[in-house]
């Protein structure tokens, strides 16, 4: 489990297929001591196992480097297909017990893909406006919470299956947000309890 508090700005190095796999290989700034094989990192939202770790030492300010193998359902519904190298990327490490919970539950189980409409960017802060696949959008409520690309954000407003978000400075600065555009496509993960409230009203309509 994931909060949504992006917690480190990844870069992407490398892309090598491995027959319907792809082995990713990213730079942090996680001290490559404190990584641990078959440990879960959310990667702008997608949770995915480390194979492989170690220190770097190029001096570019990313002090270590993780691989995850991102397999083909993962590259068919999520943006991973999408990814090059260079690509800036959200990560966040899994939720340990006693941390503090600053954002919302999230499972790092991306549901589709997102399309930012169009950005409006004003004192610092930026105010987007998304598309959801029209079989999330009954998900998506007014105040309620979402995760987009990992981040977790509350939602402003909401019309048919286009809703808005608002960024602050700080998000901006430490999320590959600051460079998004519109056009461009996010991974969209609902909140777990709006999922399980429209469940209750289908099962008490049948």
């Amino acid at each position: 489990m994931f909060t949504g508090l992006i917690s480190d700005l990844g870069k992407l190095e490398s892309v090598a297929p491995r027959g319907d796999l792809r082995r990713l290989k990213i730079a942090s700034h996680y001290r490559h001591d404190s990584l641990e094989l078959g440990a879960s990192v959310a990667h702008d939202g997608i949770c995915m196992t480390l194979v492989a770790f170690g220190p770097r030492a190029e001096g570019d300010g990313f002090v270590s480097w993780h691989e995850v193998d991102a397999a083909a359902e993962t590259l068919a519904v999520t943006t991973a297909g999408d990814w090059a190298p260079g690509e800036r990327i959200n990560l966040e490490r899994a939720l340990r017990l006693g941390d503090e919970l600053g954002g919302h539950m999230v499972s790092g189980h991306v549901d589709g893909v997102a399309i930012l409409l169009s950005r409006r960017d004003f004192d610092g802060m930026a105010h987007f406006e998304i598309e959801a696949p029209r079989n999330l959008a009954k998900f998506i409520a007014e105040k309620g919470s979402v995760a987009l690309n990992g981040t977790s954000l509350t939602v402003n407003k909401v019309e048919k299956n286009v809703f808005t978000v608002l960024l602050i400075p700080h998000t901006l600065e430490v999320t590959n947000w600051g460079a998004r555009k519109a056009g461009d496509r996010i991974n969209l993960e609902v909140d777990t309890m709006a999922r399980y409230a429209a469940r209750l009203v289908e099962a008490a309509g049948e």
